[in-house]
């Protein structure tokens, strides 16, 4: 990129939003950004604003402030207008179909981009049937082949173990074909193996479809190891913002996070939680 040349536009762009729910203030003023080919991580303590946050991105909270897609306002759209712009989630709770296999899960995921009309899905001919053998391709080479759960593709969602869970939700939310990737705790509740595939997969997931993902984690380790950027919010507030390495060097984050400005005890409290082998050390 030459010198002059123009900053690439973000992908997303949260500007001072803010939530409240009667007299509580759950989010208060909070703005920033994430680039293309990026992995920015939201964290804080519990009640900090989180989830809050990404459901009001998501459009299911209805907030004031601005947030803008490839530099384009959404704020007026409903929750189903937003995911076709490629606003791609999961929950934190995991919210799939038990009774259904892991194959009819991830084809709902493209639901929202489908263009058969009730007619011809009724009777499955023209455009219904050329949808569902290309959506049944793409999720089977693409997807499952990427994810490695094969295996599984016929198993009913509720006879899988809570790992396997998690990451076919993965694999609804990137049947959306997502302009942007957003995971509520996606290794909450895992073991460490667990834990080591899933940051592989949302590393992979940058690297090799180019999506860039905006993730809540508690996970500290798992954070500073694949994010390139992090934001810190307490109490509905921002009260950080920057590379694993700055956040980590801020007393704010360390006061948050321990009661104390002791950024020492935050890095020692980092060092010891999960370690991601075969991960890049993010400067």
């Amino acid at each position: 990129m030459g010198a002059d040349a123009a900053p690439a536009t973000p992908v997303l762009e949260v500007e001072n939003l803010s939530l409240s729910f009667g007299g509580i203030r759950a989010l208060n003023g909070v703005s920033f950004a994430v680039q293309p080919g990026s992995i920015t991580s939201v964290i804080g303590p519990n009640g900090a604003g989180k989830t809050s946050l990404f459901n009001s991105i998501s459009g299911f909270y209805k907030s004031t402030g601005t947030v803008r897609v490839d530099g384009k306002p959404i704020d007026h759209l409903h929750p189903p207008e937003r995911a076709k712009l490629g606003l791609a989630r999961s929950f934190q709770n995991i919210a799939l179909f038990r009774g259904m296999t892991v194959l009819d899960n991830i084809k709902l995921g493209r639901h929202a981009h489908m263009k058969t009309g009730l007619l011809d899905a009724l009777f499955y001919f023209g455009r219904a049937r050329r949808e569902e053998v290309e959506l049944r391709r793409e999720v089977e080479e693409r997807i499952i082949d990427f994810l490695e759960i094969d295996h599984i593709r016929k198993a009913p969602v509720a006879s899988l173990p809570y790992g396997l869970q998690k990451r076919v939700e993965l694999a609804r939310a990137l049947a959306m074909r997502p302009r942007l990737l957003m995971l509520d705790e996606p290794v909450a509740g895992m073991n460490r193996e667990e834990t080591e595939d899933m940051a592989r997969f949302i590393l992979d997931v940058r690297e090799e479809w180019g999506v860039p993902v905006l993730m809540v984690e508690h996970d500290m380790g798992m954070v500073m190891d694949i994010s390139d950027h992090v934001v810190v919010l307490n109490f509905g507030q921002m009260i950080a913002q920057g590379t694993p390495r700055e956040v980590q060097a801020n007393p704010e984050v360390a006061a948050a996070y321990l009661g104390t400005g002791d950024v020492a005890d935050l890095r020692r409290r980092v060092a010891a939680e999960t370690r991601l082998p075969e991960t890049r050390e993010v400067a």
